[in-house]
């Protein structure tokens, strides 16, 4: 193979991988019986939540790449089986329209699109700064290996407290959101911690700034916040 053709074969290859990861990215609902399986795929990292109405089930996520009709996924976390983090899995994927089907050990799960993981604030953030007391906004810095990460797609959102280097899981919750005019509304569909903030709706004021989302407001217990998230890359 001459230079050229491995070149051309190589860019080929690149733009496949591209084309099949926006192709699965964004959220992805699937109804088992009274259990809801919500799975979103953004910038890299997979979350996968079932809950029953406003009980929360199990929660499992962590990172992925997309090649040739198979999903290469790496555990960062697992509520259900903690000792599976850090492994990896290859899921054989199909799309068809609005419908994704996911060739599982146990048998084929069959899941119907939501939106398509584009929007404004669309992307995996990570918060690296907060205002103090004091009125001054200072960097937060990463130590240890407990994250906490908070995927967007297009309507859809979910923040995740985890350890993966303790195999570890502090809680998470998620639903569905709008951002519109410079005001972020969520509102709560599961919550691991306290199935009573399950149906409530909590607005901030947002904005886009250098790449960074400021965020800021009242939080659920009425302490005022201001917050700075940046995308994980």
């Amino acid at each position: 193979m001459t230079m050229r053709a491995l070149l051309i074969f190589s860019l080929i290859f690149s733009l496949t991988k591209i084309v099949q990861a926006q192709e699965i990215t964004g959220a992805w609902e699937m109804n088992d019986g009274d259990a809801r399986h919500q799975l979103f795929f953004e910038d890299g990292f997979y979350f996968h939540t079932v809950h029953q109405g406003n009980e929360f089930i199990s929660s499992q996520g962590g990172t992925y790449e997309v090649s040739n009709g198979v999903i290469k996924g790496k555990s960062l976390y697992n509520t259900t089986d903690p000792a599976s983090i850090g492994s990896t899995m290859d899921v054989s994927y199909s799309i068809s329209g609005n419908a994704l089907s996911l060739r599982m050990p146990d048998g084929e799960a069959g899941f119907n699109r939501v939106d398509n993981g584009k929007a404004p604030l669309a992307g995996v953030w990570r918060i690296t700064g907060r205002m103090g007391e004091d009125g001054k906004v200072a960097d937060i810095h990463q130590t240890g290996t407990r994250q906490t990460y908070k995927v967007l797609t297009g309507t859809k959102f979910q923040w995740v407290a985890i350890d993966p280097g303790k195999k570890e899981f502090s809680g998470t919750g998620g639903g569905s959101y709008t951002f519109k005019d410079g005001k972020y509304t969520e509102n709560i569909e599961f919550f691991s911690k306290d199935n009573s903030r399950v149906g409530a709706s909590l607005s901030f004021d947002g904005k886009l700034e250098n790449g960074k989302w400021h965020h800021s407001g009242l939080s659920s217990k009425g302490a005022k916040i201001y917050e700075i998230w940046s995308k994980v890359k």
